[in-house]
């Protein structure tokens, strides 16, 4: 059974969807004893970090986070739900987060003044080494991105793959153990995010 988190972060139904269309049962649920039984975790969302935080918290799904990442269960963190796992975002004058990879979530700053912020559209992910998750998928594949903050890994060994965009460049995936992260939305990247999350599916949780 996949479990898609559901801590009022918006975005859940288009990655129940995408899921579906590929074969697979998904429940989007708030309930912290469904997460802790899943065999996958799926933590999507977009929104703001700090009240995201507050509904992870008031909901008690920040301890079945913890749970499902210490007993080894396939766990992918989506857009917010990737900055979510760092220590620490500069969003909302600063928000602690969950502490589970190491690193910290930054604002894109830029004289540029042709580059949007948030960036939004399709942009390329440079592979820094493999991982099931990517198997098949070509280095430089184009995904969608919506964000106005970035994840900076405080490990290389986390970075899975990165980007570029307002005169940085990125992790926009990032793994540990079994855990894999992106900062762009495989739901929304056509057939190459879908061939990312029949990877997932397959995928055991070590990397």
């Amino acid at each position: 059974m996949i479990v898609v988190i559901d801590y009022k972060a918006g975005n859940l139904t288009s990655v129940k969807l995408a899921f579906e269309h590929i074969g697979q049962d998904v429940v989007i649920t708030d309930k912290p004893e469904i997460i802790v039984k899943a065999q996958r975790v799926v933590f999507p969302g977009v929104g703001a970090a700090n009240s995201a935080m507050d509904n992870l918290r008031n909901l008690g799904i920040r301890d079945a986070i913890v749970e499902v990442v210490e007993k080894g269960v396939p766990f992918l963190g989506i857009c917010i739900g990737m900055q979510l796992l760092f220590d620490y975002s500069e969003e909302n004058n600063g928000t602690d987060c969950l502490g589970i990879i190491p690193g910290n979530v930054k604002k894109f700053k830029t004289d540029d003044q042709f580059c949007k912020i948030p960036q939004m559209g399709w942009n390329a992910v440079n592979f820094a080494r493999k991982h099931p998750v990517f198997e098949s998928i070509e280095d430089k594949s184009e995904f969608y991105f919506v964000h106005s903050f970035y994840p900076s890994p405080a490990k290389n060994e986390n970075i899975i793959g990165q980007t570029d965009y307002a005169d940085v460049t990125f992790a926009s995936a990032a793994g540990h153990d079994n855990i894999i992260a992106t900062q762009f939305h495989p739901e929304k990247s056509g057939d190459i995010g879908l061939k990312l999350l029949e990877n997932f599916c397959k995928w055991g949780g070590k990397c």
